[in-house]
C-alpha cells in the first residue's frame, strides 16, 4: 500500500511539472507573439497589403526605430528618416544624371574621334559628307549599341553596389511561367497599340502649331550591315540592358517608402531618357506595366521578355508593313485582334493584380521627399531641356 501511494504521488508530481512547463512555454510565445505584433515589420513597414513585400529592401535602414518593441511610424517623417529617404531618392537621380553625361559625352567623343580620323585619312572630302557617311553606314548604329550597353550596364552595377541590391535578386522570378508571359506579351501589344493612337492624337496637335515632334530617321542605317545592327541593339540589346538599369536598380532604388511612386518615377524616366515625344509616351505607358510585373514578380525576367517582345514584333511589323496596302491592312486587322484580346488579358490581370496603393503615410515619403532632392529633380529637369532642345532645333 505504501508503494503504490509513493508511486501515484511521483506520477502526479511529474503530470504537474509536466502542466507547469507546458505553461511557461505558452506564456513564452504568447509574450513573443506579442511582441512582435507591437514592432512593425521592417520589410513590410507601412502595413500595406496592396504593396509586395520585401521588395524595397530593409525599412530598418532608413528607419532604425522601427526595430523597437512598440515604435508607431509617425505620419510625417522627422529629421533623421526623411535624410535618409532623401539620400537613396538622391541615389536615383545621379544615376539618371551619370546616364545622361556618359551616354551623351562618350557617344560625343566617339564619333567625333571617327569623323577625325576619316578626314585624315581623306583630307579632301567634305565634313559634311563625311558625316552623312557615318550616319548613313553602320558606324552611327554600332557606336550606339556599344555606348549604350556599357552605360546602362556599367551604371547599373554601379548602382547595385552603391544601392546594395544582391544579383540574384534580379532573376529570382516568383509565379511565372508561359502562360503568365503570353499573357503580358499580349497586354503589352495593347499598350503598344494605344500609345500609336496617342501619338499620333499628340503629332496632329503639335502639328497645327507647326512642330513635328516624330524624330527624323531618315539617312540611318542604310546598309543592311547597319540594318541588322540597328535590329540587334532594338530588339536584344536594349530590352536586356534597360531592364537590367530601369527595372532591376532604379525601381528598387526609388521603392523604399513608396512602390506605387516608384513604379511612375521609374516608368517617366524610362520615358525621358529615349529623347522625344513621340518614345516618350510609348517608354512611359509601358514603363508603367513593366515596373509593375517587376513587383508583382519580384525578377526583371517577365519585363525583359515582354520587352524584348514588343520590339521585336514593332520592328517586324514595321517591316512587313510596307510591303503592300493589303499586307498592311492585315497587319492592322491583326493588331487589332491581338490588342482585343490584350485588353480581356489586362481586365483579368487588374482585377487580382492591381497596381499597389498609396497610404497616408507613405504619400508624404514619396514624390513629397523626393522632390526635395536636387538630384532626382536635377535629373527630370536635365531630361525634359534636353527633349526640348532636339525639338526645338529639328522645327
Amino acid at each position: 500500500m505504501p508503494d503504490f501511494t509513493e508511486t501515484d504521488s511521483r506520477s502526479e508530481i511529474a503530470a504537474l511539472s509536466h502542466e507547469v512547463y507546458r505553461l511557461t512555454k505558452q506564456l513564452e510565445e504568447q509574450e513573443q507573439r506579442h511582441l512582435s505584433e507591437a514592432m512593425p515589420d521592417k520589410y513590410d513597414p507601412f502595413d500595406n497589403p496592396t504593396e509586395y513585400k520585401g521588395f524595397g529592401g530593409d525599412y530598418s535602414k532608413i528607419l532604425p526605430r522601427i526595430t523597437e518593441v512598440g515604435y508607431e511610424i509617425p505620419l510625417e517623417p522627422d529629421y533623421s528618416e526623411r535624410k535618409n529617404l532623401k539620400r537613396s531618392y538622391r541615389k536615383g537621380g545621379w544615376l539618371m544624371i551619370f546616364q545622361y553625361v556618359l551616354s551623351n559625352g562618350l557617344g560625343f567623343l566617339i564619333l567625333q574621334l571617327i569623323l577625325a580620323v576619316m578626314m585624315m585619312v581623306n583630307p579632301d572630302s567634305d565634313r559634311n559628307a563625311i558625316a552623312d557617311y557615318i550616319r548613313g553606314s553602320s558606324m552611327l548604329v554600332s557606336v550606339n549599341m556599344m555606348v549604350y550597353l556599357v552605360c546602362n550596364v556599367g551604371i547599373a552595377m554601379l548602382g547595385m553596389k552603391w544601392a546594395g541590391i544582391k544579383y540574384t535578386s534580379l532573376v529570382r522570378t516568383n509565379d511565372f511561367g508561359i502562360g503568365r508571359a503570353f499573357q503580358y506579351c499580349m497586354i503589352g501589344m495593347l499598350l503598344w497599340t494605344i500609345s500609336l493612337y496617342l501619338i499620333t492624337g499628340t503629332s496632329d496637335i503639335f502639328s497645327k502649331y507647326g512642330i513635328d515632334i516624330i524624330p527624323d530617321m531618315s539617312g540611318v542605317a542604310n546598309t543592311y550591315l547597319g540594318k541588322t545592327i540597328q535590329l540587334v541593339y532594338s530588339c536584344m540589346i536594349a530590352p536586356i540592358t534597360e531592364e537590367l538599369f530601369f527595372r532591376g536598380v532604379l525601381l528598387r532604388t526609388l521603392s523604399k517608402a513608396n512602390q506605387r511612386f516608384a513604379v511612375f518615377a521609374s516608368a517617366v524616366f524610362f520615358g525621358l531618357v529615349h529623347g522625344n515625344i513621340q518614345q516618350f509616351i510609348l517608354a512611359t505607358l509601358l514603363g508603367v506595366f513593366l515596373a509593375h510585373i517587376t513587383l508583382k514578380h519580384g525578377s526583371i525576367i517577365p519585363s525583359v521578355i515582354v520587352h524584348i517582345f514588343i520590339n521585336s514584333a514593332s520592328s517586324l511589323i514595321g517591316k512587313v508593313a510596307d510591303i503592300s496596302p493589303m499586307v498592311s491592312m492585315m497587319c492592322y486587322l491583326v493588331l487589332l485582334a491581338v490588342a482585343l484580346l490584350g485588353m480581356i488579358l489586362l481586365l483579368v490581370f487588374l482585377g487580382r493584380d492591381k497596381l499597389p496603393s498609396t497610404t497616408p503615410k507613405q504619400a508624404r515619403r514619396g514624390i513629397l521627399v523626393a522632390a526635395s532632392s536636387i538630384p532626382f529633380t536635377g535629373a527630370a529637369v536635365i531630361y525634359v531641356l534636353d527633349i526640348l532642345y532636339k525639338l526645338l532645333a529639328k522645327n
